[in-house]
């Protein structure tokens, strides 16, 4: 299994330093102002109903499912349901593209009303928004075919296919000049991607024989376990969803680049969160439901357990980095063309606010595997529910004081009140159950931290003495060294702590 989560966890990491790539080159082109405030806008709103609609709800709904019918009735069977599944979704996405390109305006208002009081940086939203949109009805077809190949065993095309989303804008942005602005080249490249990406994983679908076709659908026992999960599910990252549009409806009133600030920090916290969190949990997943299924409770716990150990391990650094020195990243990153220190030490802050989540946020889907392996999603629904209702709170709360800041902050409580519920609820069911083997690994990764974190707050003062004298570059040389020696000091140290507290890596 380790294997698998470092097979999807390596192609996952490409696809982030390819989306860190495109983000240096959308922060040279366009930097903080209107145009970055409109096109992130327009970015995020598809992103958000693919994340309730698509790779969110749909895949916690459709794998298992589809992982139940490949088990107990086979290929035919499986690739029937499948087929039904995607013209369900497929004749859905076309009637909310429809609506939606009509309704934009309103869609733009509900999301940034902020906008509204500028009236250039509001029509740029909604035209951008417009062409953006389709990318939601190619990649909801991409999260089937990827779920498929989840369930037998492939998983690479399904996790290389975001990094087509970056090489598209950044091919679109380095031709720039055939376009009115840097925002039209971008949303450009976010829509083709959408279907390069598509072509992507029905290649590899089709190599196994699994690609779906398009079969009228009909309610049998498969489809009614599919809505059952699916509703709740739903309704769950629904929920997710709206802790996300709060921070862009409140950040749309904060001064401009409020918005910008934003993206660039949650591009940099998305990192670990989608190179060792989800490609965790889609591992996990379909390892519990198949376990499950097969009556092994036990070794159900066991991966689940192996999963979160090594979930923090690789994510403990990346909350210390962002903890300790997160304007210096955000310097060295981005701090050139139109993104100014100013901006960098902006964003910084926002970095360091959403790192206080980090190790919730990693864990989450990790956690949620536990009610989704057993095709309960009303669970989640609840923590979910709960949980944004907290954030959305706290942003309110915080936002006069802190300003952007206090947006990530929110989200980081939000997260921590989300992991702390399912793990209770989890628990009290009997459906995790921790081993004294995952509490010392903890308290090893626990060690490592404070190491690390005292090298990384003192070290810099040194280093940089020597950086400083360089012709250019100093930032970036600067990060380079403390990341690199960084990596060896918590490396050495965990290993030592797992052989001292007797923590073996190999499975027996």
């Amino acid at each position: 299994m380790f294997r698998k989560i470092l097979s999807v966890g390596g192609w996952t990491l490409v696809s982030r330093l390819t989306g860190f790539i495109r983000d240096v080159v959308l922060a040279a082109a366009m930097g903080v102002g209107p145009i970055a405030d409109a096109f992130f806008v327009a970015f995020r709103i598809p992103n958000h109903f693919r994340a309730i609609f698509g790779e969110g709800a749909f895949n916690n709904a459709f794998l298992p499912a589809y992982a139940q019918v490949l088990e107990t009735e086979g290929e035919r069977s499986a690739h029937s349901f499948a087929s039904r599944i995607t013209t369900l979704m497929l004749v859905v996405q076309l009637a909310l593209l429809a609506v939606a390109f009509f309704a934009m305006p309103w869609v733009v208002t509900l999301l940034a009303p902020g906008f509204s009081d500028e009236p250039a940086k509001f029509d740029l939203a909604v035209t951008l928004t417009r062409i953006t949109f389709p990318y939601l009805l190619f990649i909801t077809i991409v999260t089937i075919y990827s779920g498929i190949l989840n369930a037998h065993d492939r998983f690479w095309a399904a996790a290389a296919a975001p990094i087509l989303l970056n090489v598209a804008m950044i091919v679109a942005l380095a031709v720039v000049f055939l376009f009115p602005n840097a925002g039209y080249a971008a949303a450009w490249g976010v829509t083709v991607s959408g279907a390069l990406q598509l072509v992507m994983v029905w290649w590899d679908a089709r190599k196994i024989s699994s690609s779906p076709g398009l079969e009228r659908p009909r309610i049998d026992a498969p489809m009614k376990t599919f809505f059952k999960a699916l509703g709740p599910a739903v309704v769950g990252s629904a929920g997710v969803q709206l802790a996300i549009f709060a921070d862009t409806i409140i950040a749309s009133f904060l001064p401009t680049g409020a918005v910008s600030s934003l993206y660039y920090a949650d591009r940099l916290y998305q990192l670990p969160l989608g190179v060792i969190g989800i490609a965790a949990g889609t591992v996990l997943l379909p390892e519990m439901s198949r376990r499950i299924a097969a009556g092994d409770e036990a070794g159900a716990y066991a991966a689940q357990n192996r999963t979160v150990g090594l979930t923090l391990a690789l994510a403990a650094p990346f909350l210390v980095a962002f903890m300790v020195m997160p304007e210096l990243i955000m310097s060295a990153l981005f701090q050139r063309g139109a993104f100014d220190a100013t901006a960098a030490e902006r964003a910084g802050a926002v970095l360091a606010a959403y790192g206080l989540g980090l190790p919730a946020a990693v864990l989450i889907r990790s956690a949620v595997s536990s009610f989704y392996a057993r095709s309960d999603t009303a669970t989640p629904l609840i923590a979910s529910l709960t949980a944004v209702g907290v954030n959305v709170i706290v942003k309110i709360m915080l936002m006069q004081t802190y300003g952007v800041v206090g947006l990530a902050l929110g989200t980081a409580i939000g997260v921590w009140v989300n992991l702390g519920l399912l793990f209770i609820l989890a628990y009290r069911r009997g459906w995790t159950a921790p081993s004294a083997s995952l509490g010392r690994t903890c308290l090893a990764i626990a060690a490592a931290c404070l190491v690390l974190a005292l090298f990384a707050w003192f070290a810099p003062a040194v280093i940089a003495g020597w950086t400083a004298r360089l012709p250019a570059w100093r930032n970036e040389t600067l990060m380079a060294v403390l990341g690199a020696s960084g990596a060896l000091i918590y490396g050495g140290v965990l290993l030592a702590g797992l052989k001292v507290l007797g923590v073996r890596l190999a499975r027996r």
